[in-house]
């Protein structure tokens, strides 16, 4: 890192994620040996593909259900992300409204609300021990730009009928006493969010849905999904439905290049810090922390009083080519680090001890779906544009009900059917989005320098790709 970075004698960069440190990442179980019959088959054993398995046997303990990865479960964002519990929809709310109106719009909300509690409900039941606390999330304003659009954020949430109790503007004394952001002018504080530790969330769904007699065949890439079967080289699963559940990786199926757009993501994690760093930050109540800047950070407390520290890092790589361990460029950990101690000054004296990156699903309209084609048979949910790890048990929700053929309140919520064009060929999209990160970076940079509303350049961002 050319010094800039102090690093433990122990640092790891990539080895998929900080989160399977102390035990390692899983050693991949059984795998497919040859073709197979099933009455579901789930492409992708992250979060959505666990969550879908999960209540669908739960459902109908009769179902044969296969969950097929190509690597280990949750190899992917559900073993890698920040570990937020989110009720932040995965999508542009205008574009939801646009289609099927307001009042759908809020019924999605108070949703995902639920869903928060739903994953903590069942993590409790099937004795998954995920490092669950439900303190809240923090968005702070640290410049005048970023706190106009907070004070609008606050007030179109307003608009689609949240409360007081959903979310609400901080006093200044209460900012500080739970956390201690330097420069913070103002902060959002909503109690629906939970911080978790990703990789023992997904490892004990794993075991909870194998335990329920779901097979989950590892090490088993599928290459081709068509109505009726997935097929990989090692055989071929033939099912009358078949769900799609790869998010970032979808690039990769045959068909799929341009379907989402694999964004890159990267955090660093602090070594443990101590009780005087904690004494000068707070941050007691172990809420989640993100920010109103373009180029945005997120962050939490870990269970063994660390900071995991995350933002974009380097989007997007040419083709839609993905870094499978995680590897995370230099300038990026570089970058996160300044940004980490520029938020925290006490935490300077720390180092880090891990940095890695993961993939997130996102849709040309910035928008998740769940879809069924029930001529076809195939189904398929995600494009969660980093807002996943709620959003993809709501999903695995309403896969169970659309692959039921139940008409249910979610199946009527208006991401359900959502479409989205595909992206532009390269190098049309390499250009697009590093151009629009390209001006996110410099509108962050003007607003810091004191500019009263959003930069233009920001909205031209905006503009290039369609947020």
């Amino acid at each position: 890192m050319n010094g800039t970075v102090p690093l433990t004698g122990d640092f790891v960069n990539g080895d998929v994620s900080f989160w399977y440190r102390s035990a390692g990442p899983p050693v991949p179980g059984e795998r497919l040996d040859g073709d197979l019959d099933a009455d579901v088959a789930i492409v992708g054993a992250g979060y959505t593909g666990l969550w879908t398995a999960y209540y669908l046997k739960k459902a109908r303990p009769g179902l044969r259900v296969v969950v097929l990865e190509r690597e280990f479960a949750g190899f992917g964002a559900s073993g890698r992300n920040g570990g937020w519990l989110t009720s932040e929809l995965a999508g542009l709310p205008r574009r939801y409204a646009r289609d099927r109106g307001d009042a759908a719009v809020a019924r999605l909300r108070r949703e995902m609300h639920r869903t928060v509690d739903e994953v903590v409900a069942v993590a409790a039941a099937e004795g998954i021990d995920a490092d669950i606390v439900k303190g809240g999330v923090l968005t702070v304003a640290t410049n005048r730009a970023q706190d106009r659009r907070l004070r609008e954020l606050l007030a179109h949430e307003r608009a689609l009928g949240g409360t007081e109790e959903d979310l609400r503007l901080l006093p200044a004394d209460e900012r500080e006493a739970r956390l201690r952001v330097a420069g913070a002018v103002s902060a959002l504080w909503s109690p629906h969010c939970a911080r978790i530790q990703p990789a023992r969330l997904v490892r004990g769904l794993l075991r909870a849905v194998r335990d329920l007699g779901v097979t989950v065949l590892e090490e088993t890439p599928v290459t081709r999904i068509a109505p009726g079967r997935a097929v990989t080289p090692r055989g071929t699963v033939r099912a009358r439905h078949v769900v799609r559940a790869t998010e970032g990786f979808t690039p990769g199926l045959a068909g799929h290049r341009r379907t989402w757009l694999p964004m890159n993501s990267s955090l660093i994690v602090t070594e443990p810090l101590n009780p005087a760093v904690w004494a000068a930050i707070g941050w007691d109540g172990h809420e989640l922390l993100g920010d109103m800047a373009h180029y945005y950070m997120y962050a939490q407390r870990t269970a063994d009083d660390r900071i995991a520290f995350g933002g974009r890092g380097s989007p997007y790589r040419y083709g839609s080519r993905v870094d499978d361990r995680g590897r995370t460029p230099e300038r990026t950990v570089e970058a996160l680090w300044r940004l980490l101690t520029g938020m925290f000054p006490a935490v300077a004296g720390a180092r880090v001890a891990h940095a890695w990156s993961g993939v997130l699903g996102v849709p040309r309209d910035w928008c998740a779906g769940v879809h069924l084609d029930r001529a076809r048979g195939l189904a398929w949910a995600g494009g969660y544009t980093g807002h996943g790890v709620a959003t993809a048990n709501l999903a695995g929700r309403t896969l169970r009900d659309l692959i039921l053929d139940e008409e249910t309140e979610l199946t009527a919520l208006p991401w359900v059917g959502h479409r989205s064009r595909g992206w532009e060929p390269e190098p049309l999209r390499w250009l697009g989005v590093h151009a629009m990160y390209g001006l996110y970076r410099m509108a962050d940079a003007r607003e810091r320098r004191g500019r009263a509303r959003t930069s233009t350049l920001a909205r031209v961002g905006d503009a290039i790709t369609g947020r």
